[in-house]
């Protein structure tokens, strides 16, 4: 699972192996946790819904605010360009550079990118992020610590959970080096990527699941088409959503009409699998990113608090 190379990128030895966190005993309770938290991050959000719908927006958010915290205007190659942004993206096969300025427009249209010239070069556009779009992500990736925090209770993940302005930015900027992993071990995992190609795929997949959780019983019926009201979808493109993860032996549909699934054990297996490769490589994010943060706060003879002022409008 690139632990060599994560352990370049760290400086040493990871702190939490990939076995270590796919077999933890917890693991179930903190699946529970994340999907809480994530599905509560969108509830009653219909804007941000809409938003996300499209496959791919998940990943330019994630790529916007990486790009912009590791920019530095004295340097020309760090620029955070359209170009800048296409080329990330490429990096998770996602290549469509038409697709990518109808995303950023659409994301200027509603007040979550902005666009000016370059200091010096009036021909060169920059993207620049908005506290729209910052206070979205700090309580997206807030999100996913929560089943960090969740397993490992000893371990410092107060500042990303206190959604600190300071750390964020910090956090966001460590992740650059590690995102060509990052393409990586999400290619290994197949039965994720069905769903994050999909329309709406990521609500729609943890929806459901949660909805099996809530249930209590693992071989219960959901049903499913509540996702496509929930979510603003059609209810055709949910039903073929499900029988592609039919064919894929994650579901089994059921019910009258079809309007139920089963969850069945790879469904579960596979999502537990992703949900451990996210917390692997956020884990080892989180070591870098507060080593930097105690080593600037030693310098300046600070100490680091969490900013609990930041309250993004958009949290559960």
């Amino acid at each position: 699972m690139e632990r060599d190379e994560l352990e370049r990128l760290v400086g040493g030895r990871l702190r939490l192996s990939f076995d270590e966190i796919l077999n933890h005993p917890r693991l179930p309770q903190a699946r529970h946790a994340y999907l809480d938290s994530f599905v509560g991050l969108y509830q009653g959000d219909p804007f941000l819904v809409r938003l996300l719908l499209q496959a791919g927006r998940f990943l330019v958010f994630h790529s916007v605010a990486v790009l912009e915290a590791a920019q530095d205007l004295s340097r020309r190659e760090t620029w955070f360009t359209v170009a800048a942004l296409k080329q990330q993206l490429s990096v998770y096969g996602y290549a469509s550079g038409r697709q990518v300025d109808h995303l950023v427009a659409r994301l200027r249209e509603v007040g979550f990118l902005e666009q000016h010239a370059a200091p010096g070069d009036g021909r060169v556009r920059l993207l620049a992020s908005t506290h729209k779009l910052r206070a979205h992500h700090a309580e997206w990736l807030a999100t996913h610590y929560v089943p960090l925090a969740t397993l490992f209770p000893d371990h410092d993940y107060s500042p990303v959970l206190s959604r600190d302005h300071a750390f964020h930015a910090l956090h966001c900027r460590e992740c650059l080096p590690f995102n060509a992993v990052s393409a990586r071990l999400m290619m290994t995992l197949p039965d994720t990527m069905l769903f994050f190609m999909h329309a709406a795929g990521p609500l729609i997949q943890n929806a459901v699941l949660k909805a099996a959780m809530d249930a209590a019983d693992p071989n219960a019926a959901v049903p499913y088409m509540e996702a496509a009201d929930r979510f603003g979808v059609s209810r055709t493109h949910v039903r073929n959503l499900m029988k592609d993860a039919e064919k894929a032996g994650l579901v089994r549909i059921t019910g009258q009409g079809g309007r139920s699934i089963l969850i069945l054990p790879r469904f579960w297996a596979g999502y537990d699998r992703g949900l451990a490769v996210g917390m692997y490589l956020h884990d080892a994010v989180n070591v870098v990113a507060m080593n930097r943060w105690a080593k600037s706060h030693k310098d300046s003879g600070t100490t680091p608090l969490p900013d609990l002022t930041v309250t993004a409008s958009h949290s559960s």
